[in-house]
Parts: C-alpha cells; sequence; structure tokens
C-alpha cells in the first residue's frame, strides 16, 4: 500500500489513511507527508467520520471487517470501496461455516464482500476459494511484496532450528516439488516426470545404516492432497526405485514456508499453463533458493534461464537432468547455483511491482467518479518510471522483521476472535429474548387487565349517567365538523416528550436532515434542534424526529429525493408550517457541517439566540459555514465561479435558463443576478437561520426556481442518469446549485447577511447595504412579485392537463386568490340550491291535492239513540 501510496500521490491523488492500530507503520506514512488517524478501539471502529468527505475507500485487511458497519449504511452506501484479500484464511473458513449449518456468520460476511465495488485478490487462486463470497464484483491484480517479507521475517526466527526441527540433518540435500495451487487431474503426471529426472542423483547418495553420510531428500508439498493422490505418488516411487523414507507429503499452505526454508532446490512441477507467476516460486526466490521451472509463458516472462532460475522444456525430460546435475555436484548444492539464486531474491524483491501499480491505478480511474471541482489525476502512463521499478523498500528499514508475521496466521487469530465474539454475542441474543419474551408477555396481561377493568367501570358509570342526564343532539353538521376535526387531530394524540415542551418557548428550532444510521452520530440531542428523516426508514428511535416524506409526498419518490437532497426538507417543513413549527425563527444545519467541525458551539448558540431576541440585525439571514474556508474552494474564487466549479461549468448557464423560464425574459436580457466580489463571504452547506415568515418568502422562491431548473433538466437526467451539472452519472443533480440559492435569494432581497463564528460565536456582518446599491435586483425578488407569480401558477394549476410532467404543485400548497371565491361561490350555490329545493318543497305541500269526503257520520238526537240502543239489546 505504501508503493501504490507513492505512485498515487504523483499522479494527482489525495491519501488519507486510517489504521486499526499504532505501530512503526506510522513513520512510513509521515515520510510520504499522509495523513494517519488511528482507530483505537478494534472492536467499535471510529464511526464519526463522514465518509462522503472521499471519492473512495481502500479496505487492505480481513480485520477491517468492523467497519463495514458504517459502509453498510446510508448515507454511506453510495461510497465507492475496494477491499483487497490477501490470504485464504476465511475462504477456507466458509465451507465450514456451511457445512455447520453457521449460516448467520456466512450472511454477515457475504454483507461485507456485497458492499464493496471491487474484491482485489493479489494471485487467481483466492478467487475460487471465496467463490462462496462471489457476487460478480472480484478482480484479481497480481503483485505483493508480501512474500519477500515474510520470508525474511520467517527465516530470522528459524534459520538454525528448521532443519533439526523437520527432522534432517545439515548435510542432507533436499529437493522441494511444489505445484500450482490449482488441483487438476494431470497434476500427478508432474510430479512424475519430476521424480523420474530425479531418479540418477540416488547413485551419489548411498545409504548408510547410521545416516552420518548427506542422503537425498524429496519433499512434495501441495496446499490440499487428497488419500487417492498419496497412494498414487507412493506407486510411482516404488515404481522408479525410490528407497523408503526419501519421499515425504506435506500438504497445507501454512507449512509452505518451512518446506521452502529447508529445500535446498525448488522444483516446480505444475505443466499447468498459469494466468500470473505462482506465488510460492516467488517465496522460494526470496528464500534464496535455485529454482527450476517449465518454460510455461507466465514464467519465462520473468525468470531469464541460468541468469535468476532454471528452465526446462515440459516436454522434455533430458534437459531437466542436465539441470540437475549442474544444480547439485558432488552431493552439494552448485556455486553457479547458488549465484543463480542469489540473482533470483532480487529479481523476486521488486517481481511485478509495475503490474500492481498499474492495475491499482488503472482500477481507480474506472470506479471512481470524481466531483467536478476536482482536477482529475494524470493518466496512468505518467507514473515515473523509477517509481515502478521496486517497492519501497527503504520506507521499511525501521519496520522490525518480528512486525510481518505469517498472515495466514494472523487472519486465522483473527477470525477465532471474531468468531467467539459473533457466538457469545448470539447466545446473549437469544437469553435476553427468552427473559425478555416472559417479561414483556407478563407485563401485556397485566396491562390487559388493568385496561378491562377500566372498560368495565366506565361503562357502569356511563349506563348510571344516562339516565339521570339529559343528553343533546347536535345536527348532521355538527357531528360531520367534529369528525373532521377529529380527523386533522388523530395524529397529534401523543404524548410530548420533554424536548418538543421546550422548543415551544423558544425563538428558534434548527433542523437537521439527514438519511440513514450513518448520519445518526452527527445529530445533536438538545431541545434547540429537531432531526428531519429525508426517508421513512432510518429514523432515531426515542427522538422527537419527523420523516419528510410523511408531510410532502413528492419525498416519497426516490429520485427527487436524491435530486434535491437536503433541500427537499424545507420544502417539507413549509407545506403546512402552522401544524410543525410554532417558533418565530427556523433554522438548518447540516449534519456534513458537524462532521467537519464546523457546528454552532454553546457559546455560539448563545450568541445566535440573544441576537435574535434582542432583534439586533432585524430580518436577517444568520450562517455560519463560509465559502472561503470550504474545502471546494482552494483558489478562493468568486461566487459564480465556485458554484460552476462544483457544478461542472454548468451553474451559470443552468440558473440563467431557470431564472428565464420563471420570469418569462427574453434572450437579450442579462438573466443571471450579479453577485459581487466585495471581499466578504457566502453560505454553503446549508447551515443558516432565519424568521419564518421570510423562511416562507425563501420557500415560495425556491419552489419556482427549482420546478424551472427541473423543466430544462428532467427529461435528459430522468431517462439517461446523466446530469448537466455534473461529469457523470449523478443522482443529487440539482443539490449543489440549492446549496448556494439562499444566497442569491438574500441579497437581492435586501436581507442583512451576518455570519456567526461557529467557535466564539463573534458577528460580523456581510456585504453591506452601501456596497449593494446598483447590485441588487429587489423588483425580481420582492414579496409581491413572488406573490403574484405564486398565485398565476397556482391558477394555471387548476387548468393544466394532469398527467403532463409539472414539479411545482407537488413541492407545496397549491393557495391564491381566486381558490377561495371559487369556494365561497360554490358555497353560495350550494345554499341557494337547498334554498330553492325547500321553496319548491313548501310549494307542493301548499298546493297539493286534497281529497274530498266521501262521506261522514252525523250523530243522532238523544232520544233516537236511547232507542236504538234499547232495541239494540233487545234482539
Amino acid at each position: 500500500m505504501v508503493t501504490i501510496t507513492t505512485a498515487l500521490l504523483e499522479i494527482g491523488y489525495g491519501i488519507q489513511v486510517f489504521s486499526l492500530e499504532d505501530g512503526p507503520g506510522r513513520n512510513m506514512w509521515r515520510n510520504l507527508r499522509v495523513p494517519i488517524t488511528i482507530i483505537h478501539n478494534r472492536n467499535k471502529p471510529d464511526k464519526t467520520v463522514d465518509w462522503l468527505n472521499y471519492d473512495g475507500i481502500i479496505v487492505s485487511s480481513l480485520e477491517a471487517k468492523n467497519a463495514f458497519s458504517c459502509f453498510l449504511q446510508e448515507p454511506f452506501k453510495s461510497v465507492p470501496l475496494i477491499w483487497i484479500i490477501h490470504d485464504s484464511a476465511l475462504g477456507y473458513r466458509s465451507r465450514q461455516y456451511t457445512a455447520t449449518g453457521q449460516i448467520e456468520l456466512l450472511n454477515d460476511w457475504r454483507k461485507a464482500f456485497n458492499r464493496s465495488s471491487v474484491v482485489v485478490f493479489p494471485n487467481y487462486a483466492l478467487p475460487v476459494i471465496y467463490s462462496t463470497f462471489d457476487t460478480g464484483n472480484f478482480y484479481v491484480i497480481p503483485g505483493s511484496p508480501a512474500e519477500a517479507l515474510e520470508a525474511d521475517a520467517f527465516m530470522a526466527l528459524q534459520k538454525d532450528k528448521l532443519r533439526i526441527s523437520m527432522g534432517y540433518s545439515p548435510e542432507d540435500v533436499i529437493i522441494a516439488i511444489v505445484g500450482s495451487q490449482f488441483l487438476y487431474k494431470g497434476m500427478w503426471l508432474g510430479h512424475a516426470v519430476v521424480l523420474q529426472a530425479l531418479s540418477p542423483l540416488l547413485a551419489d547418495f548411498p545409504l548408510s545404516k547410521d545416516n552420518t553420510t548427506a542422503q537425498l531428500r524429496i519433499i512434495v508439498h501441495s496446499g490440499e492432497l487428497t488419500n487417492n493422490y498419496t497412494v498414487a505418488l507412493e506407486t510411482i516411487a516404488r515404481s522408479l526405485k525410490y528407497p523408503k523414507g526419501t519421499i515425504e507429503l506435506i500438504a497445507g499452505d501454512l507449512n509452505s514456508e518451512s518446506v521452502l526454508g529447508t529445500a535446498d532446490v525448488v522444483i516446480y512441477g505444475s505443466l499447468l499453463e498459469e494466468q500470473s507467476f505462482p506465488e510460492i516460486l516467488i517465496k522460494a526466490m526470496c528464500f534464496e533458493k535455485p529454482i527450476i521451472a517449465p518454460d510455461i509463458s507466465m514464467i519465462r516472462k520473468y525468470v531469464d534461464d541460468r541468469v535468476n532460475g532454471y528452465l526446462f522444456p515440459k516436454d522434455n525430460i533430458r534437459v531437466l537432468r542436465q539441470i540437475m546435475l549442474e544444480v547439485i555436484s558432488k552431493r552439494k548444492i552448485s556455486p553457479l547455483a547458488r549465484n543463480i539464486a542469489s540473482m533470483g531474491r532480487r529479481t523476486a524483491k521488486n517481481l511485478m511491482v509495475s503490474e500492481a501499480i498499474d492495475g491499482y491505478a488503472t482500477l481507480l480511474q474506472n470506479i471512481l467518479k470524481l466531483p467536478s471541482e476536482v482536477i482529475p489525476p494524470k493518466a496512468v502512463s505518467a507514473i515515473s518510471p523509477h517509481v515502478k521499478e521496486k517497492w519501497q523498500w527503504h520506507l521499511l528499514e525501521a519496520v522490525p522483521n518480528s512486525t510481518y508475521q505469517n498472515r495466514v496466521l494472523r487472519s486465522n487469530t483473527f477470525l477465532d476472535k471474531y468468531e467467539d465474539r459473533w457466538n457469545h454475542s448470539r447466545k446473549d441474543r437469544s437469553s435476553t429474548a427468552v427473559d425478555d419474551n416472559d417479561s414483556f408477555v407478563y407485563m401485556i396481561w397485566e396491562e390487559e387487565k388493568h385496561i378491562q377493568m377500566a372498560i368495565t367501570k366506565k361503562r357502569i358509570e356511563d349506563e348510571e349517567l344516562r339516565d339521570r342526564t339529559e343528553q343533546s343532539h347536535g345536527t348532521w353538521e355538527e357531528v360531520y365538523r367534529n369528525a373532521k376535526k377529529a380527523d386533522r387531530l388523530k395524529n397529534d394524540l401523543h404524548e410530548r416528550d420533554d424536548g418538543e415542551l421546550e422548543r415551544t418557548g423558544q425563538p428558534l428550532c434548527i433542523y437537521e436532515p439527514y438519511s440513514g444510521e450513518g448520519s445518526w452520530p452527527f445529530l445533536h440531542q438538545r431541545s434547540l434542534y429537531r432531526g428531519v428523516s429525508l426517508s421513512s426508514k432510518g429514523k432515531r428511535p426515542g427522538k422527537d424526529d419527523f420523516d419528510a416524506p410523511s408531510r410532502l409526498p413528492l419525498l416519497n419518490s426516490a429520485y427527487y429525493r436524491d435530486v434535491l437532497g437536503e433541500f427537499g426538507s424545507f420544502f417539507a417543513i413549509a407545506n403546512r408550517i402552522d401544524r410543525l413549527h410554532k417558533n418565530a425563527w427556523i433554522g438548518f444545519q447540516s449534519w456534513r457541517a458537524t462532521a467537519r467541525k464546523a457546528s454552532l458551539s454553546r457559546a455560539a448558540e448563545n450568541a445566535l439566540l440573544d441576537a435574535i431576541q434582542s432583534k439586533r440585525n432585524g430580518d436577517a439571514l444568520y450562517f455560519w459555514v463560509r465559502m472561503d474556508t470550504d474545502p471546494r474552494n482552494p483558489s478562493q474564487t468568486d461566487f459564480w465561479s465556485f458554484c460552476d466549479g462544483i457544478n461542472a461549468g454548468g451553474c451559470k448557464p443552468a440558473f440563467s435558463e431557470a431564472m428565464r423560464r420563471m420570469y418569462g425574459l427574453n434572450d437579450d436580457v442579462d438573466a443571471l443576478p450579479p453577485m459581487p466580489v466585495d471581499g466578504d463571504t457566502w453560505s454553503v452547506m446549508l447551515s443558516w437561520a432565519l424568521p419564518t415568515r421570510s423562511f416562507l418568502e425563501f420557500v415560495m422562491f425556491s419552489r419556482m426556481f427549482v420546478d424551472a431548473l427541473d423543466a430544462q433538466m428532467y427529461e435528459e437526467h430522468h431517462s439517461t442518469g446523466h446530469c448537466p451539472l455534473s461529469l457523470s452519472k449523478d443522482k443529487q443533480c440539482y443539490s449543489r446549485v440549492l446549496e448556494l440559492l439562499v444566497n442569491v435569494w438574500a441579497y437581492h432581497s435586501a436581507r442583512r447577511m451576518v455570519f456567526v463564528n461557529p467557535e466564539t460565536g463573534l458577528m460580523q456582518e456581510q456585504h453591506m447595504f452601501k456596497n449593494r446599491r446598483g447590485q441588487m435586483r429587489i423588483n425580481w425578488f420582492s414579496y409581491n412579485t413572488l406573490k403574484n407569480m405564486d398565485e398565476d401558477l397556482a391558477e394555471l394549476s387548476d387548468s393544466e392537463d394532469p398527467n403532463r410532467h409539472w414539479l411545482w404543485p407537488s413541492t407545496g400548497e397549491v393557495f391564491w386568490q381566486g381558490l377561495y371565491e371559487r369556494e365561497r361561490s360554490l358555497r353560495h350555490k350550494e345554499k341557494e340550491k337547498r334554498k330553492q329545493k325547500s321553496l319548491e318543497k313548501l310549494n307542493r305541500m301548499r298546493k297539493r291535492h286534497r281529497q274530498q269526503v266521501i262521506g261522514k257520520y252525523v250523530k243522532p238526537p238523544p232520544d233516537m239513540e236511547e232507542s236504538s240502543n234499547s232495541s239494540l239489546l233487545a234482539v
């Protein structure tokens, strides 16, 4: 990484290093003048890093797995990430996870592989070993100094004890036969050819009963050997009449250093064509062992025959025999072979440096999406040749060899600890879940019992009161009105927390828009602040945050949520603002300002509140992040040049076109508002405060501006993803122009602009009124002008085709005076209609035809009535 960084710095990249632990490597980065940050707690990596400040991330260790929890969260998911994996430890473990059913642990690692834009391996065998995690993002860049580092560290520890520990005599001649990391059917054939070529050497090593003379020893090494292959190799040895004990089989990558360190000669016994130079041969050359290999193309590319190694035709066994007789003479390694081994070591220490540097530089150019204000790096071909000649060994001189322990052992140690923590946390979660579940069920049962008792008691009381009180019956209109009111207020029926109650009496509330859990550590907890989640997911639990899409349905669209960025929260808050914001002043602070240490301190907060309460500057815009100190503006450019710089040169044309659309200007009119250079600065990063009434006026202007901007860019950006304000495809197309929009509105609407020092709270007015004379376009930005334009758009929305793409009606309330008149007219018509119906009903009742009486009963005189009754009784 030090060598690659040296090359990247040369062609224009900026590098910053985050390390899991402190150590001697710090001095290497200091020599390169690269800033380094140490993450002290390895179990809980530092999450207070704004990864959006970086155009890409390179992770060069398995042990950095814990940091992936940050990269898996919004808003850091989109940052390109390259993960370099150097060893096979996790690949072999993945097979164990599958066999033992540890699917959750396997999936945990898969998330890290899926998150990576590219997973880089130093050889072609590792992608096969890691095939369980392959999602199509694997890439190979050969070349690494790790073999040389580990060889030096291993020999420094085992130089004198190695042969004895392996069971060999110092006088023995040991030949190691190594092969490809890939298992293939013809592997035994290559070993058989090598053993047949070595058989004439047996005559020079007669057997002795006490083993006092030098003996020929042959070690066959491979990464993985099966029992069938072991039997096959023993059969080959017997057929070639090798004495028993001459040939030994050793398998496993962990034993490769011991085999190579013990051997006097290393023979590459694989006849398979390789895609890159075999790692085990590099390590053998670093151990300063003479190597003998077939002349396959990839080996012939780096090994010159009889200069830094020996080559033999893979179909000519006689040449191999001749080479063996030259290398081993009189039961010793010949001086020529030792010289060739010494040359081989110098070659191997700097093998494939150029390929590695070119590979990483090309990869970065292909996957990084650099912002428009960044000067693009030079071409890969511009890297100096001397940088590609060798690894930066001079920077490693102060680092002891013991630091470079075997990387496989180090990785296995880390994986053991990671699995222990995983299993321990899983047990804790399961036990806690059981206990919590029991207590939770009991709490639910107790709560339900109390609820039922209260309901029963209330029902009895209501029944008793109903008989003794006179119940009032309202009209249907009253019932309907009360139902509508309850429906509107049903979302407000919640228990208010302390922060909400404290905010009620404050003159200012500062909103902090955020997106995803990755930005949570940068948000404030005090009642002066309130979080605004830009999506319906990712809200902080237990906080009085609200999500912007619930207030503005437009933000449910992922397209406009990305295009507008944090500016979308302005539209959401302004939409029926009285239901949310009760304070006289409103402020905003980007979480990225907090990450840059540019947020308001306690002293600055108090100073701002004092200025607001004392009405020191009246209707002013207070801001605390300056454009002249912005990292995107190192050359201290003026306003429009800075805007062009961060928008690929498209800011002024886009702004001018948007103003023309808003105001209906002709082409011969200069539509770009002047933003003069007067020695003062401007606001960036959407961190400012305004009176709430002025904020609504700004939103009125912003809605029309964004609509005009969308009208000229939507078709191309939505269909192709290409944004005229960016050099490449960019989801946040409008956000960088909108970040600076408040300056244009405040300057030309004659607002005071006051900078608040975020540390001390000292205030300094910018762009004094006396310097603005003749520069402001007040008639364009006055309230009456904007209000009339807003009403015209609202009136137009009534007659516009609802299927036409038009952004303005979706950014907030549609309001105009004619709307009231139309509603009043409709109400009057309904009233007249009801009155007419009533009159018609009364007229019908008056004029209806009444049926005449057909006959009626005439009461007889009393005498006749009595006689009639008596006669009836008589009958």
